[in-house]
């Protein structure tokens, strides 16, 4: 069972699946912004769905200190410097 981890120096500090490049904000941000399916993102990059819904869990309870990091997401996409990417492949690990 994977947590949700920050680690200094891994994408910027930011809450993490453990052991994976994927944030939570980014489970978030597939999920309920584009649509996706939780099975499907699972499928995609190779997550059970515990870790999709530890995620999701993690978001809204840590909502007010999740939000700079959203902040600072949206604000780095107007400015055309888009610091996550989706990773190409469930072979992208830490």
């Amino acid at each position: 069972m994977r947590g949700i981890v920050s680690t200094d120096g891994v994408m910027g500090g930011q809450p993490r699946i453990e052991g994976r490049r994927i944030s939570v904000l980014q489970i978030v941000e597939w999920v309920h912004e584009e649509g996706m399916d939780p099975e499907t993102v699972a499928a995609e990059f190779d997550l059970d769905m515990a870790d999709i819904y530890r995620a999701l869990a993690y978001y809204y309870d840590n909502v007010e200190s999740m939000d700079p990091w959203r902040e600072r997401r949206q604000r780095r996409l107007r400015e055309g410097r888009d610091d996550q990417h989706r990773p190409d492949s469930a072979s992208e690990r830490v």
